[in-house]
């Protein structure tokens, strides 16, 4: 997290196209406003809050509960006990594939919790637990382990294999320089098209077709779309 505290998702999921590593975003929204990160905790729901007690029972300090609920909206499947509970584990915070309720509680508590939204209905079903329901969660399109590290923050949620979060922060870390550099530089007077020799692109793409900004960006070590 302290590492986190300086960067964005955005300059995550940049850092991850320029390592080459999957980019794996959602978007959810914190309900305390607050960020988040941590190493992955998953649980799929299936109607009960059990599972995710059962979950803290092998958490370790700093996890974050990652709950799979296939983006249903017509449950909440996490309120303020299970946030509370949360917290008092050492949990950093919850993401949530679904909805959740009690928003004025876990607003109280403080924990932070990302998720599509609010509900005021709690899950009126019970189905059967599967086998794999603590060992990983599907979020969006995307299948997270514990052995992967989740980063939260006004933009949304961005998953990063926790043996390549190094590697990624030195990017992102660099990539963030880079912008930084350049907004300066616009305040100061000098446009972006100049920073990055725009005209020069526009000229060789004439020459070359094929030639994509991504690819002159690159060429000149500029860092925009990633």
């Amino acid at each position: 997290m302290d590492r986190f505290e300086g960067l964005t998702t955005a300059h995550v999921a940049d850092a991850c196209i320029r390592a080459r590593v999957p980019v794996r975003t959602v978007s959810l929204t914190s309900v305390t406003g607050e960020r988040v990160a941590g190493r992955v905790l998953p649980a799929q729901h299936v109607g009960s809050v059990d599972v995710f007690l059962e979950a803290f029972e092998s958490a370790q300090a700093g996890d974050v509960l990652v709950v799979g609920n296939g983006g249903r909206r017509d449950e909440a499947c996490v309120g303020d006990l299970v946030a509370l509970e949360a917290q008092a584990a050492g949990l950093a915070g919850l993401v949530v594939w679904g909805l959740h309720r009690d928003t004025v509680d876990i607003t109280a508590i403080g924990l932070p919790v990302f998720s599509l939204g609010a509900l005021p209905t709690g899950p009126l079903r019970l189905d059967p637990q599967p086998a794999d329901a603590l060992s990983r969660a599907t979020i969006g399109e995307w299948t997270v382990t514990r052995d992967d590290v989740v980063l939260g923050d006004e933009d949304g949620v961005v998953f990063v294999p926790a043996d390549r979060l190094d590697e990624i922060f030195d990017l992102a870390e660099s990539i963030r320089a880079t912008e930084h550099a350049q907004a300066d530089s616009i305040r100061s007077g000098r446009s972006l098209r100049e920073q990055v020799r725009f005209a020069e692109y526009l000229t060789a793409r004439a020459a070359r077709p094929d030639l994509t900004f991504r690819q002159h960006l690159r060429a000149i070590r500029g860092a925009i779309e990633e």
